[in-house]
């Protein structure tokens, strides 16, 4: 039997940012904390929709890079390119990082402590669950090139 042509990831993963915003709000309901409330208002504010503008791009740059480059954005499909230059130049995984920071800029925006704790609780299943086993299938596919990428750019991190 042959393996199938994409990551084994344990989750999509939209659903990761869809489930900490859903159950977030429910136990901000629920249960609210009123840790970020605490923070004034206009700062907050102010930088959380920094966080969220500057999240929402990296998505949009990086989704817009795929598509131009002719790969797959979804990991449920194949990767037919590795994206090496353009904002993957600087960073190996600008969706999730900016997820990651959209999350943070509605938890700090809106004042949202479960939405905040509920994203650092959900980066082990993101990086486990998913960017390690990207990385698992990228170095298998492509090999070399893939490894010399890994080895130059940060997973997560800026390089300049």
């Amino acid at each position: 039997m042959t393996q199938p042509d994409r990551p084994d990831i344990v989750v999509f993963p939209p659903l990761i940012p869809l489930a900490v915003l859903v159950i977030g709000l429910l136990l901000q309901w629920l249960l609210p904390l009123g840790g970020l409330i605490q923070i004034p208002v206009q700062p907050r504010i102010v930088i959380g929709a920094v966080g969220f503008a500057v999240g929402v791009t990296l998505i949009v740059i990086a989704n817009r890079h795929f598509q131009r480059i002719g790969t797959n954005t979804r990991p449920t499909l194949p990767a037919l390119a590795i994206a090496t230059d353009g904002i993957f130049a600087h960073l190996r995984n600008p969706m999730y990082v900016g997820g990651i920071l959209a999350l943070i800029g509605i938890a700090l925006g809106f004042a949202l402590d479960w939405v905040l704790l509920l994203t650092l609780a959900s980066l082990p299943l993101l990086h486990y669950g998913i960017v390690r086993r990207e990385e698992t299938y990228l170095e298998a596919k492509f090999g070399e090139p893939y490894r010399r990428y890994r080895g130059a750019v940060p997973r997560y991190g800026w390089k300049r």
